[in-house]
């Protein structure tokens, strides 16, 4: 696969990547804060943040 095609590749699915974070917040009633543009700069890394990082429990504080 050429570079330009890989890239293009990612960037379109980090794209969709954050557009379904976006929707999922919104049809939840949950606030997306900043994890659509977490997902849009690290793509599933940022949708399994998105998932499992909590910030109201006490279990989410280091």
């Amino acid at each position: 696969m050429e570079a330009q095609a890989f890239l293009a590749a990612t960037l379109a699915a980090h794209v969709g990547f954050a557009m379904f974070v976006t929707v999922h917040a919104f049809m939840t009633g949950r606030d997306a804060g900043k994890w659509p543009f977490v997902t849009l700069a690290f793509g599933l890394a940022g949708i399994a943040a998105y998932f499992f990082y909590d910030e109201t429990s006490e279990q989410a504080r280091i």
